[in-house]
């Protein structure tokens, strides 16, 4: 195979940039750290002498091949579209900033690992970089990025478990109307599926066999290759804007996520009293206090500007108050781990066998998705998703080429109090 191999991130012409000269010479050195490698059909095969530099690279990467798609899903998961799309957009990003917000996500950069730190700067400055030396792109919306806005698309799968909001229901509620247009028909096929053949089963019996089968349009994900030489080494597809490899193999393991359809996410039913000037809902005796807090969003007015609206949300211990059904408020609960999602993506790519990937898959922040393993050892397991309600539901793990090994990674029960759990 011939293949086109070129110092990528070499410096060229910073213009569209706000940054220093010490941002710009940062960038600078990192980008020597950094080679890309497309092969004959185009694909990316990044390398970085650490990490964090590989990071820098495959997010350069994935700008050169679409930029476009990664602001779309930041602004999407950042709750901003409205800010490039206009009005219209309104409630997409208000039910996104019932969980994200920035002081929210700045906390959790702040309180996470070092190493994490390290690749979410690289990240940001990857994607900054690639705006400094690409004059000619035109972002809608964002011309900078932060390393905490990567705490905030941390699930790879097509919908997120916050898409289960139903728009309508969060406008009739938040607005007392409901004239949302027709949610425009999402053409992405669904229903990803993943097979792990043991060994004492396949022809050779000499090796597992992992089919990696996601139903998404061809240019729903990016395709690539990341190493480094702190022992990364993934090839697999990562969806547009994050910088670990969602489905697909290293030398040693492979992983695939495939569609679930367990009952990870929860609507309680409060009751709801008035208490002075604000709420409070039923939780056994007690009538606990509703938070309050106020959410501005910015949207695009027709005439280009910028425009506000400030709604004022309310949630309990469970999650944010979404809708109200039969005198009731609805409160929707999700899993809500940003940081810990974010690590066991990443780390989950450089394991090793079955015992590297439970050791990670601890850390108990993969909600939406089952998730197909297999490695070179001959082990092959299927993983439920960590985030299940009920008193004694809890993830399975199966390792069918052994002997099935029962591990519960399930969320705890979670006590109604006086709600009606839907």
């Amino acid at each position: 195979m011939h293949s086109r191999t070129r110092a990528a991130l070499l410096p060229l012409l910073f213009i569209l940039t706000a940054a220093s000269p010490a941002e710009l010479q940062q960038w600078r050195n990192q980008a020597t750290r950094v080679t890309i490698t497309r092969d004959d059909w185009g694909v990316a095969h990044v390398r970085g002498k650490s990490d964090a530099d590989a990071v820098f690279g495959m997010i350069y990467a994935q700008a050169e091949d679409d930029f476009p798609r990664i602001e779309a899903n930041y602004l999407t998961n950042l709750g901003r579209t409205a800010e490039a799309d206009g009005e219209k957009a309104i409630w997409q990003d208000l039910r996104a900033r019932l969980y994200v917000s920035e002081d929210g996500l700045k906390a959790n950069y702040s309180a996470s690992p070092d190493w994490l730190k390290k690749l979410m700067n690289s990240w940001a400055a990857g994607l900054n970089y690639y705006l400094a030396t690409h004059p000619h792109v035109h972002p809608r919306v964002m011309t900078r990025f932060e390393p905490w806005m990567a705490l905030s698309f941390t699930e790879g799968s097509i919908g997120g478990d916050i898409e289960r909001i139903d728009l309508g229901d969060l406008q009739k509620f938040y607005a007392g109307k409901r004239t949302l247009a027709a949610t425009v028909k999402d053409l992405e096929p669904r229903g990803s599926n993943g097979i792990a053949i043991a060994p004492s089963i396949t022809a050779r019996g000499t090796g597992p066999l992992l089919l990696i089968n996601p139903h998404t349009s061809f240019f729903f994900r990016s395709e690539l290759q990341v190493t480094s030489d702190e022992g990364l080494n993934a090839y697999g597809a990562a969806t547009w804007g994050q910088f670990f490899i969602y489905q697909g193999f290293n030398e040693r393991t492979g992983w695939m996520h495939t569609s679930s359809g367990v009952d990870n996410v929860d609507e309680f039913a409060e009751k709801v009293e008035r208490k002075g000037k604000g709420f409070c809902y039923r939780y056994g005796p007690q009538c606990r206090p509703l938070v309050e807090r106020p959410v501005t969003v910015n949207y695009r007015t027709k005439d280009g500007k910028l425009a506000s609206r400030t709604f004022t949300t309310w949630r309990t211990h469970r999650g944010p108050i979404v809708r109200e059904a039969n005198g009731r408020w609805i409160a929707f609960a999700m899993m809500d781990k940003p940081a810990a999602a974010l690590q066991q993506s990443f780390l989950r790519t450089k394991t090793r066998d079955l015992k590297d990937f439970l050791k990670v898959a601890d850390l108990k922040a993969n909600s939406s998705n089952d998730t197909v393993f297999a490695s070179a050892k001959g082990e092959i397991a299927m993983l439920m998703p960590q985030f299940m309600p009920g008193g004694t539901t809890a993830s399975i793990i199966r390792s069918l080429s052994t002997a099935a090994i029962p591990r519960p990674i399930g969320a705890p029960a979670r006590d109604c109090g006086a709600s009606e759990h839907y």
